[in-house]
């Protein structure tokens, strides 16, 4: 082992597996109960409105529904999100932990906005009616 390297396996695979496997289970639990909006082919004399994305694009729709140039919102997120292992000036860790305090503020950027793009998906799925005008749910 090389010195000043913290060992990977099987410490900080397992952490990585237990992700995967809740990831992968909630995204076929929510496919499996939401249905993507699949329509009939396209027939330009009958569009349905509103025509909306595939649920896991909705929110990005929702955010250009208030303006086209929030689509560099998205971009800018998409390179945040990149760049997010190398925003943390911490020592490199002792040891495999979910959220450590060292990077305490780069968890807490991805978690507002994984927890605003579920918002906004909610609010696109279940509160936008006719000419994507706002409806209540209930």
């Amino acid at each position: 082992m090389k010195r000043g390297y913290l060992k990977s396996s099987p410490y900080f695979f397992r952490l990585i597996k237990i992700a995967l496997t809740l990831t992968v289970l909630t995204l076929m639990a929510l496919t499996a109960l939401i249905p993507a909006p699949l329509q009939e082919q396209a027939n330009l004399a009958r569009v349905p409105n509103p025509v909306k994305s595939a649920w896991f694009l909705l929110w990005i729709q929702e955010l250009v529904s208030y303006s086209k140039y929030l689509i560099y919102l998205v971009l800018a997120l998409t390179a945040a999100f990149i760049a997010l292992p190398w925003l943390s000036r911490s020592a490199p860790p002792q040891g495999a932990c979910w959220f450590p305090r060292e990077s305490r503020v780069v968890n807490c950027v991805a978690l507002a906005i994984c927890v605003a793009v579920l918002a906004l998906t909610l609010v696109a799925m279940f509160c936008r009616g006719a000419n994507w005008q706002f409806v209540s749910p209930f």
